[in-house]
């Protein structure tokens, strides 16, 4: 019978992988998609897709991983000595902040290109800027979401 570490453990597993496709997903195609339209129709349509993420199952999915990694943290701490609780801690931490925070603190303040008019004269320039800085800050959340479910992959293990 699985005890509660390690199904918060595989919850989070799953919820960082899916988070972390999500993310890769929008890396290596949607913005490079995005990029190849003109500045008007790339700024219209991320701002369409800002308003459509905000829905019950990704946010649902986002936050929701953001919480059992915090749960199986505490777990972890409770139960230090069962084999895996420091990978499960990494795992967590790195979804924690480097997924959740990054979001919070770096991809949604970018996302000013909302007030952006896509026919407005510094729309370009905006949209190139945006690109940039928020497509960085994409890859790195990428990157700590599935470096988060290979820490948890490994806990599973131990």
């Amino acid at each position: 019978m699985m005890n509660w570490l390690t199904i918060l453990t595989l919850v989070a597993a799953i919820g960082c992988g899916g988070v972390g496709g999500v993310f890769f997903a929008i890396s290596t195609f949607v913005m490079k998609a995005l990029r190849r339209l003109p500045p008007r129709e790339a700024i219209a349509a991320m701002q369409a897709t800002n308003v459509a993420v905000m829905n019950p199952l990704f946010l649902g999915m986002f936050l929701g991983t953001g919480l059992t990694c915090a749960a199986a943290i505490v777990r972890a701490l409770v139960r230090f000595s069962a084999p895996g609780t420091t990978w499960v801690i990494v795992g967590g931490a790195l979804y924690l902040v480097g997924t959740l925070g990054v979001t919070m603190a770096f991809n949604v303040p970018v996302n000013a290109l909302a007030a952006v008019a896509p026919d407005d004269a510094e729309a370009p320039g905006r949209w190139a800027d945006y690109a940039r800085r928020w497509t960085a800050w994409n890859h790195l959340r990428t990157v700590a979401a599935l470096a988060a479910l290979a820490a948890f992959i490994v806990a599973l293990r131990r």
